[in-house]
């Protein structure tokens, strides 16, 4: 059964070093607490009027709901805190008054119990910072809430919107006795891809593209550029290396934090996604979007450590350390953020009929979200040569969780500030040609180019094997 959400993300970060600022609504003002670092913030008004909607989500992810009530508990004793402490730092105001006015041993007397004053109020402040801090923790650890008619549920409980395209039948094509090659066979045999050469360099997991391999990956790449810009977006090539407070902006510094690698000397971060960089473009920033959602198609190499996945996919290049992707990524108002979802999944579906693939539209279980989104939508190819679906785009609505984060924010038009809503769609990325190569095989080993792509591989219609 799928949990229910109606409201935007509950839980974000903002990278201001003025953490009493975040409570909005708050009727007691949070003072300025610098820390010098990304802290955690939460979406307080959600989660005291509606907190069953973010249990639900919790229970839909498979993650702890008791983290609400914690989060709210700690909340509670920091306001209680603050309260007790306004009210002392007036009396010690109205105290210090006092002092001033008063002669000998009245104001020795004063200036005693201005001191005692003064601990109780530091003490207060103590109590507040703690309450925060702990409030700060617990939230770190709740997901974005999800979008209403996500599946609960974990990576096997997605739901399956349509089929598109039919899988070839190589036995009735080339007969009974045709063996289906794989994608590291046939880019082998055409002198695409050699991962011999890989391992020698760089260790397991990475590879060489080469000859019409690196041909082919640009050829889609620049395919998928072409279309972004058809659609509005402005094309960016985004730095790889980020700093912490961006990586934890966006969300990926959580439970799977394991997957990305980090430069210690540096304190920086390799992106396992450009979506990582062009979140943080706007960190910090109020924007215009009166004119409509901003639409940014990033192209960068990409690293991911694919840590836990020990065995799993070894042959060929289907789960490796580096490659290269274009993703889209937009900057919305909440109100058409899942509008501009399903573009973002047309988009997608646009380069996958350019690449003639037959696939799948899951949408995605909550417990296979990953903390940022609210919605996932993932476009799968068939695999001849395992009989399955591969994954080859993904795209999220993650409402407004990063953008509270990272402090990016529109103008409404009655003039007030709030943040805006994020999405990203992959649009092409290497592993398309492991779907591309098998599904276009033919029986001789040369590989079918697809119409769309020949522009980009001047005009070549077929890949012909090396001898």
């Amino acid at each position: 059964m799928a949990a229910t959400a109606s409201t935007p993300a509950a839980i974000a970060t903002h990278p201001t070093q003025v953490t009493g600022a975040i409570y909005g609504a708050d009727p007691v003002r949070a003072r300025a607490v610098v820390v010098g670092r990304v802290t955690q913030v939460i979406d307080l008004r959600l989660l005291r009027d509606d907190p069953d909607v973010v249990r639900a989500s919790q229970v839909a992810r498979g993650d702890d709901p008791g983290l609400v009530d914690q989060v709210l508990d700690a909340d509670a004793l920091r306001r209680s805190s603050l309260t007790e402490y306004e009210t002392l730092r007036a009396e010690q105001k109205s105290h210090g008054k006092l002092v001033a006015a008063a002669k000998g041993d009245e104001k020795q007397a004063l200036l005693t119990h201005g001191r005692a004053l003064a601990e109780r109020v530091k003490a207060l402040q103590a109590d507040a910072d703690a309450a925060e801090t702990r409030a700060t923790e617990l939230a770190r650890r709740i997901g974005n809430v999800i979008e209403d008619g996500v599946p609960a549920g974990g990576e096997d409980d997605f739901v399956v919107l349509e089929h598109v395209g039919t899988p070839r039948d190589f036995a009735a094509e080339y007969g009974a006795d045709f063996v289906v090659r794989d994608h590291l066979d046939l880019g082998e045999s055409l002198k695409a891809i050699d991962t011999e050469r890989g391992a020698k360099v760089s260790g397991a997991r990475f590879y060489y593209l080469t000859g019409i391999g690196a041909r082919l990956e640009l050829a889609l790449l620049n395919a998928a550029v072409d279309r972004a810009l058809a659609a509005g977006f402005t094309p960016v090539i985004t730095p790889t290396l980020v700093k912490p407070e961006v990586m934890a902006g966006t969300g990926f510094l959580g439970a799977h934090a394991d997957e990305i690698y980090r430069l210690e000397a540096d304190d920086l971060y390799l992106v396992g996604t450009s979506e990582v960089a062009l979140a943080g473009y706007h960190s910090g920033e109020i924007l215009d979007l009166t004119g409509g959602p901003l639409r940014y198609a990033g192209w960068s190499a990409c690293y991911r450590r694919e840590a836990g996945s020990y065995g799993k996919d070894t042959r060929g290049i289907i789960r490796v350390h580096q490659f290269h992707k274009v993703e889209a990524f937009v900057y919305t108002s909440v109100e058409h953020a899942a509008d501009e979802h399903r573009r973002l999944l047309g988009w997608e579906q646009e380069m996958l009929a350019l690449a003639e693939l037959p696939y799948r539209v899951i949408d995605t279980a909550a417990g296979d979200l990953g903390s940022s989104a609210a919605r996932k939508f993932d476009c799968e190819a068939w695999l001849p040569s395992q009989q399955r679906y591969l994954e080859l785009t993904s795209t999220s609505n993650c409402t407004t969780y990063q953008a509270r984060r990272l402090g990016v924010r529109e103008r409404t038009a009655d003039g007030t500030v709030r943040a805006v809503a994020t999405l990203n769609g992959t649009l092409a990325t290497t592993r398309w040609l492991v779907a591309l190569l098998e599904n276009h095989q033919q029986e001789d080993g040369s590989v079918y180019v697809p119409v769309g792509l020949r522009p980009y591989l001047g005009g070549l219609e077929v890949l012909e094997p090396v001898k």
